[in-house]
């Protein structure tokens, strides 16, 4: 990946000049590269991106180039998942998830991963997506406070759902492979346990302890951090800055897009937040059309969730995302490495 992305740059015209260094000080040599060549991309071309269910596996990675002609995406998208075994988002297929980045890894794609986490209410190892304890249930005050004190019994299940996932990640990082990571997304809607908490003492707190039970405690090395909101202008949506949990801690800022509009608010909020940082697409239902990203040219990729490549695009406007000159597929950074 490293001599990949070094040709890369230098195939695109791009200065090492202009890149940053990951917030983890002891980020890994490709962790490094990749954050160059992602802030490369700020303006230079959008990088083409697809999400897959961890029951289905890569299979749309593999529908994006059945569907669009015969391309595929530059980034490659899967969750760790919180259900019971051999459902969509089945914990059992955590392996799978590795063993896909692994693969896609190698075939040049970039990595982007991501995780609905099992609440710290639940005993267990999964739970359900909605329902007392699913992973859109809402945590009391008392229970938040819990979580966020050092060696409380929600503040020792969650150190134990993280160290799990720590476990996959590490794999990860011993074959020298950097991942985007995204945890606790769209935290400024009111649908996760983690979400609609703003302030230092919310969501803030809970993204700080993330950060350093798997920087500090476990030494992964190979993370991007992505701070993840939801598009704005709903009365369940909070400001973006009201979750930010800060620079020292943020490498890139993403939002995820699923009302078909792209309004320029959520651009020029992300790109005022960041001050200088690189923003994404982080999920997105239809895709962006090459006017909008002729528009908002500084996002640097965007990732379609799963099915919604199909039912909520059709043929044309597929093919023309993929095939515009605003984006990058894995084809044309492939081409790049020539």
């Amino acid at each position: 990946m490293k001599k990949f992305l070094a040709v890369a740059f230098a195939a695109l015209g791009f200065s090492a000049a202009v890149a940053q260094t990951p917030v983890n000080p002891n980020a890994s040599p490709e962790a490094k590269e990749l954050l160059k060549f992602i802030y490369a991309q700020s303006g230079n071309g959008i990088l083409t991106g697809q999400h897959s269910y961890p029951l289905f596996s890569d299979i749309y990675m593999e529908r994006v180039e059945n569907l669009t002609s015969g391309s595929h995406p530059a980034v490659f998208g899967q969750d760790f998942g919180y259900s019971k075994p051999n459902s969509l988002d089945g914990i059992n297929f955590r392996q799978r998830v590795v063993d896909n980045a692994i693969k896609w890894h190698a075939k040049g794609a970039i990595i982007t991963l991501m995780w609905h986490s099992v609440p710290p209410t639940v005993e267990g190892n999964f739970t359900t997506w909605q329902g007392e304890k699913g992973v859109q249930c809402k945590l009391t005050d008392k229970q938040w406070n819990e979580l966020t004190t050092e060696g409380t019994e929600l503040n020792n299940r969650w150190k134990a759902h993280v160290d799990v996932i720590a476990f996959f990640l590490r794999q990860l990082q011993d074959e020298n492979i950097p991942v985007i990571w995204r945890p606790y997304h769209e935290m400024n809607g009111d649908w996760f346990w983690w979400g609609a908490r703003p302030g230092k003492d919310g969501y803030q707190k809970l993204y700080r302890m993330l950060y350093d039970r798997l920087t500090n405690y476990h030494k992964i090395n190979n993370l991007i951090w992505v701070f993840n909101g939801n598009e704005t202008g709903s009365p369940n949506v909070g400001d973006y800055a009201d979750f930010f949990p800060g620079h020292d801690v943020v490498d890139i800022l993403a939002t995820d897009i699923y009302n078909h509009k792209y309004n320029r608010r959520d651009y020029d909020a992300l790109l005022k937040l960041a001050n200088g940082k690189p923003i994404a697409w982080g999920e997105v239902g239809q895709l962006p059309t090459p006017e909008i990203c002729r528009e908002q040219p500084k996002w640097c990729w965007f990732m379609c969730w799963c099915e919604w490549l199909e039912t909520a695009n059709d043929y044309q406007r597929r093919v023309d995302i993929y095939n515009a000159k605003e984006t990058i597929t894995l084809e044309e950074m492939l081409q790049n490495k020539k």
